[in-house]
């Protein structure tokens, strides 16, 4: 069992364009495509799709739209009510496959809709037979606190499962200066989130990797690892990705796709190092899933979850770095 918290849920809108956006001109649309999104509900939608139980835990406001969607897909879900629909989020691809994105902030929540919120994953992680993986990933809406990440991981300190957490901003920076108070089993840090945690510029932690120097990016990765974090998957763009655990530093690179919407592909990321996680492989494979489960939602349109058949770790480079 996979239990998710997608805090702050969204309509993802994405639109294609026919030539490329220019500000202030006139574009045509060629196509649009809706989806569930929130990164708590893509992990679900991924884990879904590969066979295994999910429970994604989000705020909604009675037929809200959005789950009419995670009907439509049949995913498993617990709401907490709000008297607001949620939030609209807006993906624009040109012509040359340009991404631009648009998101609204979320509806505002209020202090009995955290408490709630929180009883709710509680008694999903406890009384569906205790989750293998807690996963807690994205923004957090208005109104909640930016250590409300770090109030879940204190509450679900006692439960069996592994916990991980995929989130950016004020939220991140929160838990970071906490680590080491709780467990964290997982993060999946950007070269932007690990200079946000520790310092630095992430654009320039991007283009040392992408130029082969991975040494930056690997000593910020190995710092969460001895604060506490158990694994550390660092997505470095096109230079693919570093593991940092216990065992060893892996570096891998994706399996070669043409990209259609990258919007997602760190979601599925996270889900195939977690899926493999579960199914007790390797380092090395794990983050081989990872990497072609990014890979194949790069592949597709929108925030399409890929499935098994689309996935090829085996086409994954991966590397044990001597440090």
């Amino acid at each position: 069992m996979i239990v998710t918290l997608s805090a702050n849920s969204s309509l993802d809108k994405t639109v294609n364009l026919d030539r490329p956006l220019v500000p202030g001109g006139v574009h045509r649309i060629i196509s649009t495509h809706t989806d569930a999104g929130g990164k708590g509900i893509n992990v679900a939608r991924v884990a879904q799709e590969a066979g295994f139980p999910v429970s994604c835990v989000l705020p909604a406001k009675p037929q809200d739209p959005i789950l009419e969607l995670l009907d439509q897909v049949e995913l498993p879900y617990v709401c907490t009510e709000i008297p607001e629909v949620v939030r609209t989020n807006l993906t624009i691809i040109d012509a040359g496959g340009e991404t631009t994105k648009i998101n609204e902030p979320g509806p505002t929540l209020s202090e009995g809709h955290a408490k709630s919120l929180l009883t709710v994953l509680r008694s999903q992680v406890r009384d569906l037979g205790e989750a293998d993986w807690v996963v807690l990933a994205g923004s957090l809406p208005p109104g909640l606190p930016d250590d409300f990440y770090l109030t879940c991981l204190k509450e679900l300190a006692s439960c069996r499962g592994r916990l991980a957490v995929d989130t950016s901003g004020n939220p991140l920076r929160a838990l970071g200066k906490a680590l080491g108070q709780v467990t964290v089993d997982l993060m999946k840090p950007n070269s932007y989130e690990l200079a946000e945690l520790l310092g630095g510029k992430g654009a320039e932690l991007e283009k040392a990797a992408i130029s082969g120097d991975l040494l930056p990016v690997v000593r910020k990765a190995k710092e969460l690892n001895e604060r506490g974090v158990s694994s550390v998957l660092a997505t470095l763009g096109s230079a693919g990705a570093i593991l940092v655990t216990a065992e060893g530093v892996w570096h891998g690179t994706s399996p070669d796709v043409p990209v259609r919407s990258t919007v997602g592909a760190g979601d599925s990321s996270l889900t195939g190092y977690v899926l493999a996680k579960s199914l007790g492989k390797s380092p090395e494979e794990c983050l081989a899933t990872a990497l072609a489960y990014g890979a194949a939602a790069c592949a597709k349109a929108g925030t399409q979850p890929p499935t098994p058949k689309e996935i090829h770790p085996e086409e994954a480079q991966i590397t044990k770095l001597k440090l």
